[in-house]
């Protein structure tokens, strides 16, 4: 039977809708039909349309409703926290495809809506989030998770303005190794990123990860170190510390709080190295005979093996030199202080912050060549008003230094003054200058 002769008449089509609601399967309600009219021969359809109509017509209204009432039932539990993505596309059509993901009760990815978009401007996110907003019972979500996308940042700021947006984690880390390629060892920063951001266990701890070095010992004495030195030199230090398990240490002498003693170092498996090594309880002055301290600042294994065997619990300020401080002011550039800590100056903090705003104003602009000129003419009329203002300092400034000058000059040239009620004197006196 050729596909034009086939059709499904108004009441065949009211069965087929009443047995697909009662749950009878095609096959059966073909069957019925093919015994109604004594064969399949006196039918002008065959089974195959029963299929397509239910496919079609029944369930695909159905599933319409039910999936948009799933959705929003779903969202209503698990709506609290949404991630958005659109890191996919189509192969044919090359359209964005966006999901809107959030976690059910057993920890799995439950889906609350998808979409497909032909662009990534800011009004289509507005479009979209707005719709599905609609869908979900007009309720925003408490936080919001996408990627580094200026344009659904803008969108969301529009459309909930109550949500929390962060940005995905998984993005983050994803652009981690092509951030890093251009640097040295940069295989070992990508893994200290990484303890960084899954091992930090509140604000506080995330914020000291790359200020603080946990101590390799338990000696309070290392702890004194961590919290001044740099972490390159506080890592010269713990090298240090993990020295001392090498050494034995050996009192040959003792008088008045002033001791002498003998540490041996073992540096193989049958040579050990011995150092004399001199610790005034009094002074609380130690000294080695390696030098070390005194060749590069830094206390020698040696030392600090008395200094734990003396049951020291603090050492001496002297010990701690101030040129290993993390702490450190470099008021000449915008360069960090050390290797972690940034700098405390204002200027350098208002340069950070300028140059982070600047990145986002770029990104937003780069999207078309129209932003781009209208960022570049905003940037000429700002760079004017500043140079102006800062002009009108300066000669504000150089002309109250003037002035300074010359009261300081009239200072040492006039007699005293002595003060009157009424209209001042003139302080310049009788002189003229």
């Amino acid at each position: 039977m050729l596909k034009q002769h086939r059709k499904l008449s108004m009441s065949i089509r009211r069965t087929i809708e009443n047995n697909e609601e009662a749950g009878i399967r095609p096959s059966k309600t073909y069957q019925s039909f093919v015994a109604a009219v004594g064969g399949h021969r006196e039918l002008n359809f065959i089974e195959k349309d029963v299929r397509n109509y239910i496919t079609r017509e029944v369930r695909n209204v159905s599933e319409q409703e039910d999936a948009k009432e799933f959705g929003k039932s779903a969202f209503e539990y698990f709506g609290d926290v949404i991630s958005f993505d659109t890191t996919y596309n189509t192969n044919r059509y090359n359209l964005v495809y966006g999901s809107f993901v959030g976690v059910n009760h057993h920890g799995q990815s439950t889906l609350l809506g998808c979409s497909l978009m032909k662009n990534e401007e800011i009004e289509s996110f507005k479009w979209l989030f707005q719709c599905w907003l609609r869908c979900m019972g007009g309720n925003a979500p408490k936080g919001f998770l996408t990627d580094q996308c200026a344009s659904m940042k803008r969108a969301l700021e529009a459309c909930m303005p109550t949500t929390i947006h962060r940005w995905c984690i998984w993005h983050i880390m994803k652009n981690i190794p092509s951030k890093l390629n251009g640097y040295k060892g940069h295989a070992k920063i990508e893994q200290e990123m990484s303890q960084v951001v899954w091992n930090s266990h509140s604000k506080d701890s995330f914020d000291n990860f790359y200020t603080v070095i946990p101590c390799a010992t338990k000696s309070s004495i290392e702890a004194q170190f961590q919290d001044v030195y740099t972490h390159q030199k506080f890592r010269e230090v713990q090298a240090q510390f993990r020295g001392k398990a090498n050494c034995i240490t050996r009192l040959t002498n003792s008088a008045l709080g002033y001791s002498v003693y003998e540490v041996g170092e073992q540096v193989s498996s049958s040579i050990f190295n011995k150092f004399v090594v001199t610790y005034d309880s009094v002074a609380a002055e130690i000294k080695c005979q390696c030098l070390l301290f005194e060749s590069r600042g830094i206390l020698c294994r040696h030392a600090l093996s008395v200094l734990s065997f003396e049951q020291v619990s603090q050492v001496s300020l002297r010990y701690i030199l101030e040129r290993w401080s993390k702490k450190v002011k470099r008021r000449h550039t915008h360069i960090k202080n050390s290797h972690d800590e940034p700098l405390l100056e204002q200027r350098s903090k208002s340069f950070d912050e300028l140059v982070f705003r600047s990145q986002n104003i770029c990104e937003f602009a780069s999207e078309s060549e129209e932003l781009t000129v209208i960022l570049h003419r905003a940037y000429d009329t700002v760079m004017i008003e500043m140079e102006e203002l800062k002009a009108k300092r300066k000669g504000t400034s150089s002309l109250s230094h003037e002035d300074a000058n010359l009261e300081s000059v009239n200072e040492l040239q006039s007699p005293p003054r002595i003060r009157t009620r009424g209209r001042p004197k003139n302080r310049l006196g009788s002189k003229k200058y």
